[in-house]
Order: C-alpha cells, then structure tokens, then sequence
C-alpha cells in the first residue's frame, strides 16, 4: 500500500476457513474504497494526498499496524476490501459477512468517538447525547453482528489505545446492548433464543439505507438472499419470510401494535 510494490502478495480470495486474519469494526466516517486504494499510486500527487490525509485512510493504517503488531499477515477491512461497483461482489460480501467476522482471529473495534484510556462503563448522555449515552458504534446496525460473530474482540479509543475486550467487559455489555453474557463470550451457537429476542438486539439500532435494516441480520439468523437496494423497507418483509422458513418459532409473530387486536 504504501511501497507501491507490483509484486506484493494480496488475498484474492478469503479463504476464511484456513486463513489467519484480522477484521476490522468500525463507524464509518470519510473513507477509502477499492477503487482509490487499489488505484492510490496512480492518482495525481494532489488527490493521492488528499484520499491519505483521510481519517478512513490513517485508520485503515493503524490497523495494518495493529495487525502486524498481533503477527497477523492479513487484515480485512470492508470500506477498501468490497469492490462496492460490482452487485455480485457486493451481494456475496454481505451474505458472506457473519462468517468471515466469525472466521477471524481477532476483530479490532475503533471506537473513534472515545478519547479516554478506559472502557466506557457507564452511560454517559452528555457526551455520546447522539447515541443514548454510549459511542455510536454501539447504535449501529451492522456492528450487531460484528460484536457477537468474533470470538475475540479488542476494543480501541480514538487514538488507538487499547482499552478492552469483549471476555472482560462482557457484564457491562449485556447493560449496554441487551445481549446475553454467555452469547458475548461463546456465541450464538448452542443456546435457545427465540427470534424475537436476536431481533429485540437491533430495534434501537440505525443503519444508514433502510435496506440495511435487514441485511445486517441476515447473519445471525443464519439466511441468506440477494441484495435489491432500491427495495426500501420490503428487505425486512424478505429477511421475515426466510426466517420463517428455516424457524418453526412463531415468536416472529410476537410484537406491540399502535391498536389492541384479538
């Protein structure tokens, strides 16, 4: 990336089965894509510097730097690792998402908002007021499922600190996003959860398209279909309809209409 060498040894495909591999989590802010990384030495001296004086490119830096500081070969980060211009490649990267967080070694959470050295146990309305007292990264969509895939997760401050883990903050997490210790430290695997409890994970949480709503979920029940951006809040009804038919669980049914109804 940064010695602009032809040679150099990429992943072409994850093989997330047998490779050793770092992941990132994170809220995403001023990033870099496939296409401006891939392209980076090749982009006039004006914007190259433009795309490395971004706050997505240092923090794709800091854990490349994270990563071989943990003896890891590979890092896989989704805002410059997904060729967003291809359908196909989008829609496989998606379906395939829980696995490949599941897959690796350790996920890094940045937590850009956090500036002290120390895990935020408490909630804290003052400072996160846009997220109900806690960092962002806990209110999104897709960080549901970036949280509970990994079976190692480290936490990171805005500077890169290391500020915890999910084994030892697991208590303080259970308050924070209403999932189960035991599911936090050992996964979904194994327990009996209704789908209107995985599901009751993610009612607070925002995700930028409403489609996303939907897919982001897709993992942790265990689903899979095509990706349709366009289709507006029809993804959820989609992802309902594949529960259904892999569940027998009829707590799917179970929610709080406006009006009584017998």
């Amino acid at each position: 990336m940064q010695e602009n060498d032809p040679e150099r040894e990429i992943l072409k495909e994850l093989e997330d089965g047998g490779t050793h591999y770092a992941i990132l989590s994170h809220r995403w802010g001023a990033e870099v894509s496939y296409k401006e990384m891939t392209g980076l030495m090749k982009l006039e001296e004006q914007k190259r510097d433009e795309v490395r004086q971004r706050a997505g490119y240092r923090k794709i830096i800091e854990s490349c730097k994270q990563a071989m500081k943990d003896e890891y070969k590979w890092l896989w980060v989704d805002t410059c690792c997904i060729d967003k211009r291809s359908s196909a490649e989008l829609s496989e990267a998606i379906n395939s998402m829980y696995r490949w967080y599941q897959n690796a070694q350790v996920c890094y959470v940045y937590l850009n908002d956090v500036d002290q050295s120390t895990f935020p146990a408490q909630q804290d309305k003052s400072k996160f007021d846009k997220s109900n007292g806690w960092p962002e990264w806990f209110v999104r969509g897709w960080t549901l499922q970036e949280l509970i895939a990994p079976k190692r997760v480290e936490f990171f401050n805005k500077d890169w600190v290391h500020i915890g883990n999910k084994q030892r903050f697991a208590p303080t997490l259970e308050r924070t996003t209403g999932i189960p210790s035991k599911v936090l430290t050992s996964g979904l695997a194994g327990k009996r959860l209704s789908v209107a409890q995985i599901m009751s994970w993610a009612a607070e949480r925002k995700t930028t398209r409403v489609e996303d709503r939907a897919y982001s979920l897709m993992g942790l029940f265990g689903v899979n279909m095509p990706m349709l951006y366009g289709e507006g809040k029809r993804a959820f009804q989609r992802l309902q309809l594949e529960i259904i038919r892999g569940f027998t669980d009829q707590s799917i049914f179970a929610w709080n209409p406006q009006m009584p109804r017998t």
